[in-house]
C-alpha cells in the first residue's frame, strides 16, 4: 500500500510539472506570437507613412522645378530640399535615418511656406498654388498616417514593458520602436 501512494504521490507530481510546462510554453508562444503581430503592425503603419512621404518627396521636383525662376525663393533652400530628398530615398531601409531626414525636410518646406504666405504675387500664380495645395493635403496625410504608426508603436511599446511580457520580449529580442515625431506644422508654419 506505501508502494501505491509512492507511485500515486510521484505520478501526480510528474502530472503537476508537465502541466506547469505546458501552460507556460502556451503562454510564452501566445505572448511571442501578439509581440510579433504588434511588430508586424507597426511595420505595417510604417510603410503607409512612407507611402505617403514618398508622395511628398515625389511633389519636391515639381515644386523645385515651379519655384526656382522667381527670386523670392532662396536658391540654397532649393538645393537643400532636393538633397534631403535624394538622402531620404537612399535611407529607405533605415526607419530612424528617415525619420531624422524628414523631420529636416519639413523644416526647410516650412521656408517655401513662409515664403509663398508672404508674396501675393506668388500665390497668382496657378502652378504655384496647385502644389501648395497639394502639399498642404499630403502634410495632413502624413499626419494621420504618423498618428496610427506613434499607436501601433505605443502598443507594441507598453507590451514589451509589461510583466511579464517583458521576459519573453528580452529573451527573442524585442525591442522597442521610436515615435514619429514631426516638426511641421502646416498650419502654422
Amino acid at each position: 500500500m506505501q508502494m501505491k501512494a509512492g507511485a500515486t504521490i510521484g505520478i501526480a507530481a510528474a502530472v503537476v510539472v508537465f502541466l506547469i510546462i505546458l501552460i507556460s510554453t502556451i503562454w510564452t508562444i501566445s505572448t511571442y506570437n501578439k509581440l510579433v503581430k504588434l511588430e508586424e503592425g507597426v511595420d505595417g503603419k510604417w510603410a503607409q507613412v512612407e507611402n505617403v512621404y514618398q508622395y511628398k518627396i515625389d511633389l519636391i521636383p515639381q515644386l523645385v522645378t515651379t519655384v526656382e525662376g522667381y527670386q523670392e525663393f532662396e536658391s540654397s533652400t532649393l538645393v537643400n530640399i532636393t538633397a534631403l530628398r535624394s538622402r531620404w530615398m537612399e535611407a529607405s531601409d533605415d526607419e530612424e535615418e528617415q525619420l531624422d531626414i524628414s523631420n529636416q525636410l519639413d523644416t526647410a518646406l516650412r521656408s517655401i511656406i513662409l515664403t509663398y504666405e508672404n508674396y501675393p504675387n506668388l500665390q497668382s500664380i496657378q502652378a504655384v498654388s496647385d502644389l501648395m495645395v497639394s502639399l498642404e493635403s499630403v502634410e495632413n496625410q502624413i499626419k494621420v498616417e504618423r498618428m496610427r504608426y506613434n499607436e501601433e508603436v505605443r502598443d507594441l511599446n507598453t507590451k514589451i514593458k509589461q510583466f511579464p511580457a517583458v521576459i519573453v520580449a528580452n529573451t527573442f529580442g524585442f525591442e522597442e520602436r521610436s515615435y514619429f515625431e514631426s516638426n511641421f506644422a502646416p498650419d502654422n508654419p
